[in-house]
């Protein structure tokens, strides 16, 4: 951007004016900076939403993986850090520790199958993210016939606003996905805080790589 451009849309409509001449002047034509700004951000969600998918996904089948593979090992199941029963067990690696015995394998499917439904949700979410609003105009539409199926297509979004007022003035995507996003780190917290526990000397029952030391 340049000191006289009054905003991106303006620089890019000068940008492709320098580039291809008086026709991209016609970058605007059928549009308004209400429906690009409406646009841009849910272009720039979706784009976002493909990654933490792909991460989640990456995720789940870490922790899934593991858990096949560590389903033998053992150690004593808290509620709250409270006993589930008060009578004392011995496990296989000769310690004695309260609580109810469950596998390290499901405990880490637990996890997994928070995350399951998160990513559940995201899916369900990403169709109201993927609304196109571009030819709602500043608010009431335009009459140029702009082919809205068309940009939808080519621009990668699942459907059109059917609503040019509610097009450019629709937030609610936004505080979804906020939403979403608490949620989701409030599972991944209660992830680390118990590998934080867990491997205090107290507790001793899984040791940290010092790679995420």
């Amino acid at each position: 951007m340049k000191e006289d451009d009054e905003d991106i849309h303006t620089a890019n409509e000068r940008r492709l004016s320098e580039l291809i001449g008086p026709l991209g002047g016609k970058l605007h034509t059928g549009r308004s900076r209400n429906d690009q700004v409406a646009t841009d951000m849910r272009l720039w969600l979706l784009d976002e939403v493909k990654v933490i998918k792909s991460v989640l996904v990456s995720l789940i089948r870490v922790l899934v993986e593991r858990a096949d593979k560590e389903k033998d090992y053992l150690l004593p199941g808290y509620t709250h850090l409270q006993v589930r029963n008060w009578h004392y067990l011995r496990i296989d690696f000769n310690l004695k520790q309260r609580g109810q015995p469950i596998r390290w394998s499901h405990l880490l499917l637990s996890y997994a199958t928070s995350l399951r439904y998160d990513l559940e949700r995201l899916h369900q979410l990403t169709s109201r993210i993927s609304v196109l609003p571009l030819g709602s105009g500043a608010l009431a539409g335009n009459p140029f016939k702009v082919d809205r199926e068309f940009l939808a297509k080519e621009l990668g979004f699942q459907s059109v606003a059917e609503n040019s007022l509610w097009g450019v003035a629709d937030r609610d995507f936004i505080a979804e996905f906020l939403i979403w996003s608490s949620l989701t780190m409030t599972h991944m917290s209660k992830l680390a805080e118990d590998l934080i526990i867990y491997s205090t000397a107290e507790f001793g029952f899984i040791t940290l790589s010092d790679a995420y030391r």
